[in-house]
Order: C-alpha cells, then structure tokens, then sequence
C-alpha cells in the first residue's frame, strides 16, 4: 500500500479529516499502519480532488504541495464576507452587477504573474501565529502579497447570457501555481469591476497530475476498505512522478543509491530523475555532468529481494 489514493473531497470535512477517514479505511480492511498525508489542502467548503498519499507515497507530499492545481469556482456579486467565502459574515456590499463581457475584459488582467494578498482567514503564519486564529480572535493585521501564477482563467458559465446582461454570479475555471489562494482571486475580480464579491463554489478538478477521472467518495473508501479491496483504488507512487524522467538502474547500482551513495559513470539527463530497479521505484536522484546522488530514497524492496 505505497501510493496514491485519489479522494473526490465533499462540503464539510477539511483535508485532515479526510486523511484521518482514509486512516480508519486502512484499519477496517486490515492493512496495517502506514503513513497517511495529503498533497494539498482543501477548505471545508471546497470540493473535488484530494491526493492522499499512503506510505513512501508520502515522501512526495511535498512535491504535490508545489504543483499546479486546477479548479471551477463561483462568484457571487454584490456581498464580501470577511472569509471571502459563504461561511463568513458580510462586511461590505454593492448594487453593481457586471456584464459577461466586462467579466472577460476585466480577467486579462489577472491571467499570468500577479501580486495577491491572502485571506485574512488562511493558515499563513502572522508573527508565529496562524491568520485565522488572529482574525477569530478580532485583531487587525496586514498580510503581505505574494507573487502567484494564474496560468489560465477563462469563463464556464453562464453560457447562456447575453453580453449586455448583469449577472448575479459567473463560474469560471483557473490553472494556477501553489500559493493561489482562490477566495482572494474572487475578491480581486470582483473589485476590478467595481463591486464585490465573493465565492459561493470551489471545485478543485486537478492537483498536478492527478483529475477527478481516479477519483473515490468517502462511501467508495468505505466499500473498498470493508472488501479489502482498497488496493483496486491505489495509483503507484509513480503516478505522482509523470513530470520526472526515469532512469533505469542495475541492481548494484540501486544498492549503491539506497546506501545513500553517489554514482558517476551513469547516462542521464541532467536534473531530477527517477531510478527504477525494473519496476521497483529507488530514489529521486539528481544529475549533473559528473555524478547522480540521491534526493529522496524510496524504502521498497525489488520482486528479487522478496
């Protein structure tokens, strides 16, 4: 059970939630312990994928953390709470309501290399404290911006509307880099066309490689685990590594790299790789002109080695 579980994340629970549920799967079916953690966090009020990584699976965490996520979200127009989402109360209103045509003008500007301010209410740490602590709490503070990538922001719906027609609310769909925090991109929108707003619907559909199309409910988690069959639903912890170049090794040398020693006399293309001992994942290993040397070692066995 080294690998990916692909979690299609309801209203309600948040992220830990649903690594704990997946924790309970794996005692119900009795698979043992293994380590369990996400590749992304979801709000309470988001939906849609949610890797959960399963063993030396979760070595990659990280990675899926830094990746491009994509997602459909709603805003609503004319209210802004203070979380920037359904959950919070109204703090400022307007009676403007935008055209589709000024939506579209208005999201070239927010399409590449921009500047964002977080929600008040997010995680980032204000001073060694956690912002929605700080805001629960009443206090005021300032959040720097941060430089995020919005590689593409179009229109999903209304596909009926007229271009003169003033919407209540508009979907669209966004690629973005990590650190995008949608609810602030809502914000931002809605101001630049001269109201405000916030979302009413978040829908991640991708989390770098992985889509809704793997994708499990917590009720499948629950089917599959009570049939001992949660192993129909894992993807292979290469499943995470599309992006990564495999570098075939011999088994000396995937003794070598699990020793944690460096190699040179090994063609590969300069960067990060993926040894491979046949079809047993070793190491992320980085090369250059002269030597490979391991990043991060996988502790699975070779079918030679059972």
């Amino acid at each position: 059970m080294h690998g990916w579980l692909i979690i299609d994340k309801p209203l309600g629970p948040g992220s830990t939630d649903i690594v704990s549920a997946v924790k309970r799967a794996l005692k119900a079916g009795s698979y043992g312990k293994y380590k369990v953690g996400h590749g992304g966090t979801l709000d309470p009020l988001a939906t849609g994928v949610l890797p959960v990584a399963l063993g030396e699976a979760t070595k990659l965490s990280g990675r899926m953390l830094d990746a491009d996520k994509a997602y459909d979200f709603t805003i609503g127009f004319g209210i802004q709470t203070d979380t920037l989402d359904a959950e919070g109360k109204a703090v400022a209103t307007s009676d403007v309501r935008p055209t589709r045509a000024a939506i579209e003008a208005a999201l070239v500007g927010f399409t590449g290399p921009i500047e964002q301010v977080p929600p008040a209410y997010s995680a980032l740490k204000i001073d060694g404290e956690r912002a929605y602590d700080r805001a629960r709490a009443g206090e005021t503070f300032d959040i720097k911006t941060r430089p995020v990538t919005i590689h593409r922001l179009v229109v999903q719906a209304p596909a009926d509307s007229g271009e003169g027609d003033e919407l209540p609310e508009i979907t669209l769909s966004a690629t973005v880099s990590k650190g995008t925090y949608i609810r602030s991109l809502a914000r931002d929108i809605a101001l630049a066309l001269g109201t405000v707003g916030h979302v009413t619907m978040l829908r991640r559909t991708k989390a770098g490689p992985f889509t809704l199309e793997p994708a499990i409910s917590l009720d499948k988690l629950d089917e599959l685990a009570k049939a001992r069959r949660l192993e129909t639903a894992l993807l292979p912890l290469t499943a995470g590594l599309d992006d990564i170049p495999a570098l075939s090794v011999t088994p000396d040398q995937a003794h070598a790299f699990r020793q944690g020693r460096r190699l040179t006399g090994i063609a590969a293309p300069t960067g990060l790789n993926l040894a491979i001992e046949g079809e047993t994942p070793v190491a992320l290993v980085e090369a250059d002109d002269h030597e490979v040397w391991v990043v991060r070692g996988f502790n699975l066995m070779s079918k030679e080695d059972i």
